[in-house]
């Protein structure tokens, strides 16, 4: 069985992420979304809420890839983490170039930890690259429409947030 496990913090879910998640499911028999518990990056929505809304948005992708995707909170090392879950695949969206600076240094320690675990990049699509969690919330807060950037369940929850 392929297993992968897809890792971030999903502060809140965006349709860039969901595109990730539906061709990663495409590849894999089973896919894991680890939704990283970072007090230090001060999410606005809570890890219970982040989860919900993984597991509501993977619904229907996982019966349109028939894959299993479900959602896994962690907070140790991204590598243990593959090792909970039994990963073979760390799969990480790029958006840009500079998004592969630092996913190189990630890889790079990831393997020297342990080099059977491999790393997969599925490039955003160009409709999604300039999508970003941090973005869309300060626009949210900002009242400014976020609507062509997260689904309308996402939508609504980050409105009740700022309102």
């Amino acid at each position: 069985m392929r297993i992968a496990l897809y890792p971030g913090t999903f502060d809140p879910i965006t349709l860039g992420h969901i595109d990730i998640i539906r061709r990663a499911a495409m590849l894999v028999d089973r896919l894991v979304i680890g939704v990283a518990i970072n007090r230090d990056k001060g999410p606005l929505f809570s890890l219970e809420e982040r989860v919900a809304m993984i597991e509501a948005e993977c619904v229907a992708l996982s019966k349109l890839t028939d894959t299993e995707i479900v959602a896994h909170p962690f907070e140790n090392l991204l590598i243990h983490c593959a090792h909970d879950v039994g990963a073979q695949i760390i799969i990480r969206g790029l958006r840009a170039v500079a998004d592969f600076e630092y996913e190189f240094q990630m890889v790079g320690m990831n393997r020297a930890l342990d080099n059977t675990v491999e790393t997969v990049f599925l490039m955003a699509d160009a409709g999604h690259q300039a999508i970003a969690s941090k973005l869309v919330k300060e626009i949210a807060r900002l009242d400014g429409d976020v609507s062509k950037f997260v689904t309308p369940p996402v939508h609504k929850a980050l409105i009740a947030k700022f309102a």
